[in-house]
Formats: structure tokens, C-alpha cells, sequence
């Protein structure tokens, strides 16, 4: 997360708006926009933590916000404290605490042991903009969370970010959900988080999740998430890149195609290739199609690359999947309102079975890709290399980027496919 200060704008504004609501020092709009309520509110909030009051969101400022920002806190054991004391004090249920603390040993707690104590709101937020600094956070939060859910990264994007990857369960189904491959389609990554984080409480309360046990999907499956594929398009399309070099160049490939909006329109990484249009499966053919309708250059969407996997976030979700070579593959995209689960004329067994059961679950439509876009795509090449089922979930309806006020709806009829895949129908 980089230095704010006052007039900046965008989605890691509004990620400080958040943390100083959470923190106390609210109510603020969470507009994305650095004016004098948010320097104010930022200047109380430093003050009070010893540090100087200027306004300025910098290195110091954020290390003292890290526990607004992902959600925990450590502790450190005072002589005559009690679990039940320290989740009084931070409001807390004594539940989460222990969830958090698994090695606890509530009644010989000792001056000085460390405790992680979550702190009573979610970790992944509902309506701000994400950016690579939000999948930063959400990752290291949930994990600190929730110690059986495993965060690592699997690769590093053009501009270095870290690609975030959520593990969960202990099942012998592997499955692998990948959210946001394009930049505007942002959406998607907060509903793969959201997931990972209903999951997961829902699991250390011992409640369901859309009316299945969240034990019984732990014990029978292991869901591992990349929610941020694209994190610089990403930060590009929500504001969080908004100078330098990466930006500049984005503005000149954007410049020669005037028809598409910029950033709103932008699909691509920051160089201008389409992740899902890099894996090999008949790329060739992928090529030969976006060439032709005006994409044979680097381009807010659409250019299919150099080569199959030469963009390193195309390339790292591909070596993931490998690694994992898991029974299923879901990736969350946004537009129309239908699920894509054929390659060409593959029929993995059971991919009906599983679509028919998404569809009835979440009102979208199966189809038949559109043959434009039936190559190259990660489910594709999925269903191509596997013969297992692989979907493209088409989310929402209306222009790109969806609003944030479509989410709730959004993430409602998205979460009954994921359950379902995760529960095997």
C-alpha cells in the first residue's frame, strides 16, 4: 500500500476510509477521495497512537493501522489475564479467539505469550473497490484468522505484487476457483474472498453454508483460491495506479484503440495482453480471431500475447493448476449471466451434471461458449489438458466494471455455485 496524503484518489483511499471506520475515527464516505475528513479523521487517529498528527499516510501510520486493515491484532499476555477477558476487552466472541489460537491453553495463560485476536468485523469488506493492497490484506487476515486456512502466493505479477492463493480443507477432491483475469471484472475477487471467508467461519462455528455443513465440505474437499489474477489491471481500473511508468504506458497502448474507455475498459495486465486469452489451448486459432477483429497489438483487451503463458500471471495460475491438477476448475468472471462449460466438443464426465446443478442453483443459463471466444481460456485449456470439468462463470449483467452496489446480489447467486462445487452437488 503506498504513501497517501491529502488529494489522492482511489480504491487504496477508499482501503484507509475503510480502517478508520473500523478503527473508530469514523463515520467517513468511503468515496475514494483523500479530502480534509479523511486527513482529519487520519491526523486524530495518529495522534493517538503516538505519532505525528500530519495527515500522511506513511510507513509509520501504516504499521500502526495493520490491524484495521487485516482484521487482527497480537496481544501480548498480561499477569491475570483470561481469554474470556481478552475477547471482552476487544469485543470479540471467545470462539474466534480460540479459533485463532489453537494452541492456546486457556487456563495457564503467561505474561508475555502472544495471542492473535481477530477484531469484530470482517475481514473482507463489501463495498469498497479492491486493489492488490485490499488481496494483501484479506489474504494475511484471514489466515491469521484462521489458522487452518493457508495464504501463499504462487507467483508475481508484471509489476511485482504477489499473487495471492487460499487454501481450505483436507478432503481428497482438489478443486481450484480463479477470480478476476481481467482488470475490470474487480468484482470477482471480493466474491471469491467472501467465499473463502463464509467458508471458514462457518466451519469454526460449526454452522452451514447455504444449507451445507461447512464440516462436511472441509472433510471432503481441499479449495484452493486465486482471487486476484490480475492485481496491476486490477489497481489500473480502480485507481490504486494512477501515475509512473506502468501507467503511462498503459495510457499509450490505450491511445490506439479510443473506442474503449480507459481504465474502465481495460481487461488486459498492465502490458496490454488478455490473461484469458494466454493458454495453450488452440491459441494459434485465438490468434488468428482477435487479429482479425483489430487486437494484433498490445490493447486494453482482447491481445491474445506474444505467445502462449509469456505473461507471468497467465503463466503462474497455469503452473498452480499443474501442480494441483485438481477435479475442477471454476473462473468467476462478470457479463451476462450465463455459465460456459464446454471446450469445442469435450464433454468431461459429469461437467452436465455439475452445470446443470450450478444453474439451477444460481438462475444463470449453461451455454455453449460463443465460438470467437471458445480458445485459449484458462477453462479451456483445463478441460483440454484434464478432461474434467472446468466453467467460465459469467456474473451480473450491464457494462464493466459492475458497480459495487451490484455485489450483494452478485456474490448471492455466485456463492450457491461455489458451495455446490465445493460439495460435489
Amino acid at each position: 500500500m503506498k504513501n497517501l496524503s491529502y488529494g489522492a484518489l482511489g480504491s487504496e483511499v477508499q482501503l484507509l476510509q475503510l480502517a478508520l471506520d473500523r478503527a473508530g475515527y469514523g463515520p467517513l464516505e468511503r468515496d475514494g477521495m483523500f479530502g480534509q475528513r479523511t486527513r482529519s479523521a487520519l491526523a486524530a487517529f495518529q495522534l493517538d497512537h503516538g505519532l505525528a498528527g500530519d495527515g500522511v499516510f506513511g510507513r509509520l501510520t501504516r504499521a500502526a493501522m495493520q490491524p484495521w486493515l487485516t482484521g487482527s491484532l497480537v496481544y501480548t499476555v498480561r499477569r491475570g489475564d483470561s481469554p474470556y477477558a481478552v475477547a471482552l476487552r476487544y469485543g470479540v466472541g471467545l470462539r474466534a479467539l480460540e479459533t485463532a489460537n489453537p494452541d492456546m491453553d486457556p487456563t495457564a495463560l503467561r505474561p508475555g505469550q502472544k495471542l492473535t485476536v481477530p477484531l469484530p468485523f470482517n475481514v473482507v469488506p463489501w463495498d469498497i473497490e479492491p486493489s492488490s493492497a485490499l488481496l494483501d490484506c484479506c489474504a494475511r487476515g484471514l489466515a491469521a484468522r484462521y489458522p487452518f486456512l493457508t495464504a501463499f502466493n504462487y507467483g508475481r505479477s508484471v509489476m511485482g505484487s504477489p499473487l495471492w492463493a487460499l487454501a481450505l480443507g483436507e478432503g481428497r477432491r482438489t478443486l481450484l476457483y480463479a477470480a478476476a483475469h481481467h482488470a475490470n471484472e474487480w468484482i470477482t475477487a471480493l466474491a471469491a474472498l467472501r467465499f473463502a471467508e463464509e467458508l471458514a467461519g462457518a466451519y469454526a462455528a460449526g454452522r452451514a453454508i447455504r444449507g451445507v455443513r461447512a464440516s462436511e465440505i472441509m472433510e471432503d474437499a481441499r479449495i484452493y483460491i486465486a482471487p486476484g489474477v490480475n492485481p496491476d489491471g486490477v489497481d489500473l481500473v480502480t485507481g490504486a495506479l494512477s501515475g509512473g511508468d506502468y501507467f503511462a504506458q498503459a495510457m499509450e497502448i490505450a491511445s490506439h484503440f479510443p473506442q474503449l474507455p480507459f481504465p474502465r475498459g481495460w481487461k488486459a495486465n498492465i502490458l496490454g495482453t488478455d490473461l484469458n486469452l494466454q493458454y495453450p489451448a488452440l491459441w494459434e486459432r485465438a490468434r488468428e480471431i482477435k487479429y482479425a477483429q483489430g487486437f494484433d497489438r498490445p490493447a486494453p483487451r482482447d491481445y491474445v500475447g506474444s505467445a502462449p503463458l509469456c505473461a507471468p500471471e497467465s503463466r503462474a495460475l497455469y503452473e498452480l493448476t499443474r501442480s494441483l491438477a485438481p477435479e475442477l476448475v471454476l473462473a468467476l468472471h462478470t457479463q451476462g449471466e450465463v455459465i460456459y462449460w464446454r471446450y469445442l466438443d469435450r464433454d468431461p464426465p459429469g461437467a452436465r451434471h455439475y452445470g446443470e446443478c450450478f444453474a439451477a442453483a444460481s438462475g444463470y443459463a449453461l451455454e455453449e461458449t460463443p465460438y470467437a471466444s471458445a480458445f485459449a481460456g484458462f477453462k479451456d485449456w483445463f478441460i483440454d489438458e484434464y478432461d474434467r470439468p472446468g466453467y467460465t462463470i459469467e456474473s451480473g449483467l450491464g457494462e464493466n466494471p459492475l458497480p459495487i452496489e451490484d455485489f450483494p446480489e452478485l456474490y448471492r447467486r455466485t456463492l450457491g455455485i461455489m458451495v455446490l462445487a465445493a460439495a460435489g452437488c
